[in-house]
């Protein structure tokens, strides 16, 4: 019992203050290679393994482990907060909902706790109870932003829309529903604003108020135009006869956002004169689409675990919300949970807008977890589906330049040129793509006609510049112009090292040994572990007669995993040094 006491002072923290939900995910020593789902009978061992699965982003072992050690110990706050986040990130809610129960009556703070119950409240259709918790929650932070809009939507649940939208619409403090005041405070601002005009919309959408609706639309998309605010009021607009007013919506949408795939299945609705569906039906419906706004702007702010646990207590309330399967499968897959990623995205129905960009992200998520041929099968489907659309194959022939099958990936950037009729600006990392491919599966012509042609579309891109300035350089090609290119990307991306290295091997080339030695030493404190950058400055090193550093960087860079080519040349530089003639190796940085 000493044992367990002494443990839970050092390792626990008995009455430590309060863990913020990002702190819950944050890495601990690798314990062992290898772990296991089940528990143990071990409070110590059920604590550090769940420490060490949370390091490896297995939430759903995490969740087990330290759900197992709280059963031993669960007096300890600590504890039940970081049990409390990883079930309700592990989208656990009803047990989750236990744990927040517990650490409420415990009156240990835990702002999302509160919001748990209430969203539970509202789940099951018990408004006065949430609207009694929202009402009575701290005003700042994460709970202060929003349980006023949850509120709100209690309001609707319990028939008092009055109410509801005063909440709303009010910009300062003043006199809340019943006639009590409302603590002093300062006016909203411009999120708070955006979030309550957006909920005042749907709520009126709802009540059936739609010119009402529509203004509130208007005044959130002038403020901030988002895919959501255009899919939202597109919708209406459909619904309510207005066609020609949604397809100008789409229209100007695309504009600012011309490669977006969340608008497909609205315009193909548009051409066969079908009516939208997008409507927000219920209470719950409505606290999801809360749920998911707060979550996005989080996503913006790298606050990645905060947005999931809101990301699973939003698909609590409304399973089927492609909107947010979209943010937190791109929030599990950002955080490395790639198997969770992969079931969230496929539980998407093929009849919703959102069901296509999902199977793109099915395929990259295929690839991340090395099912590559499983990938290029799902990407091939995918083109056959739509025999137009070029965004399959574009992510297909990226997987495959990934993994250095360049015939194939230049053959399917070909196919996905061939469904572009005219290719505009946005196209250029297309062509920039494609022409790695050519370059290296040595089809060179190919290669430098792409390059050129992105370079006409994007006269400044130091990717570009830097490829076929290299390129150049290494075949000893328009070494003028090459260097004028390396030298642009440089200005352009100072702390670049593949293209610092670019501009060391252009010196090297025209026989510049002292300037070259400067720049790659540059560019191999930027890149240090990239085996060509260091194998460069070695053969700098030896032309200016600093032979044993030389030899320590071609040692260096057979430590870093060249590719069998390069160690060859290495070796026979170690052997013999380097004769008259320079020596060259392979372009750094396959960037694209």
């Amino acid at each position: 019992m000493k044992m367990i006491s002494n443990f839970r002072k050092t390792i626990l923290g008995g009455s430590a203050g309060l863990i913020c939900v990002a702190a819950i995910f944050a890495p601990v020593p690798v314990l062992a290679e290898k772990h296991y789902k089940k528990p143990g009978k071990s409070l110590t061992g059920n604590y550090l393994a769940g420490r060490h699965a949370q390091a490896r982003r297995d939430l759903s072992a995490a969740a087990n482990y330290l759900g197992a050690a709280l059963k031993q110990s669960p007096e300890v706050p600590d504890l039940l907060r970081r049990t409390f986040v990883l079930m309700a990130a592990e989208g656990r809610i009803n047990e989750a909902a236990v744990l927040a129960r517990r650490l409420i009556d415990a009156k240990i703070k835990a702002p999302v706790a509160g919001l748990t119950l209430a969203l539970v409240d509202i789940k099951k259709g018990r408004y006065t109870a949430a609207e009694t918790r929202l009402k009575d929650m701290p005003t700042n932070g994460l709970s202060g932003f929003a349980s006023p809009v949850l509120r709100a939507w209690s309001l609707i649940g319990l028939k008092k829309s009055r109410q509801a939208l005063k909440l709303l619409v009010t910009t300062a403090p003043g006199k809340a529903p019943g006639g009590k005041k409302e603590k002093k405070g300062k006016a909203k601002d411009k999120a708070t604003i955006i979030l309550h005009t957006l909920h005042a919309a749907l709520i009126n959408e709802l009540l059936g108020r739609n010119a009402d609706a529509e203004k509130l639309y208007l005044s959130v998309n002038q403020k901030n135009r988002s895919l959501r605010v255009v899919q939202l009021l597109g919708a209406l607009y459909e619904r309510t006869g207005k066609p020609e007013k949604a397809q100008a919506l789409y229209d100007d949408y695309l504009k600012a956002q011309p490669g977006s795939q969340f608008l497909g299945e609205a315009l193909k609705r548009l051409k066969s004169g079908k009516r939208g569906s997008l409507k927000t039906y219920s209470v719950s419906d409505g606290a999801a689409e809360v749920l998911f706004g707060i979550a996005g702007s989080l996503r913006q702010r790298n606050l990645q675990e905060t947005a999931m646990v809101l990301g699973r207590l939003a698909l609590f309330l409304k399973p089927q919300f492609p909107a947010m399967q979209i943010l937190l499968g791109d929030t599990l897959e950002t955080t490395n949970q790639l198997e969770p990623a992969l079931g969230i995205y496929s539980s998407i129905k093929r009849n919703s807008s959102f069901s296509w960009p999902a199977r793109l992200r099915i395929g990259s998520v295929l690839n991340k977890l090395e099912r590559t041929e499983d990938a290029v099968t799902h990407l091939s489907r995918m083109a056959d589906d739509r025999k137009t659309d070029p965004a399959p194959l574009i992510s297909l022939g990226d997987i495959l330049r990934g993994h250095e099958r360049f015939k194939e990936a230049a053959k399917a950037y070909d196919q996905a040129l061939s469904r572009i009729k005219n290719p505009e600006p946005r196209h250029w990392n297309l062509l920039y793509a494609r022409g790695i491919a050519f370059e290296r599966s040595k089809q060179w012509p190919r290669a430098e006609a792409d390059f050129l042609s992105a370079l006409k579309f994007k006269p400044e891109q130091p990717y570009v510049l830097n490829y076929l300035g290299y390129s150049w350089i290494d075949k000893g090609l328009y070494l003028d112009r090459a260097q004028g290119m390396i030298e642009k990307a440089a200005k352009l991306r100072p702390n670049d090292g593949y293209i610092i290295d670019s501009l060391g091997w252009v010196h090297y080339r025209l026989g510049r040994f002292e300037a070259a030695s400067r720049e790659l030493e540059r560019a191999v404190e930027l890149r240090p572990e990239d085996p060509i950058i260091n194998d460069h400055l070695g053969d700098a090193y030896w032309r200016v007669g600093r032979k044993r550093e030389a030899a320590f960087q071609w040692n260096r860079s057979l430590t870093l995993n060249p590719e069998k080519e390069l160690i060859s040349q290495i070796n026979r530089k170690l052997k013999n040094g380097l004769g008259d003639d320079n020596e060259t190796a392979k372009k750094p940085g396959d960037e694209g």
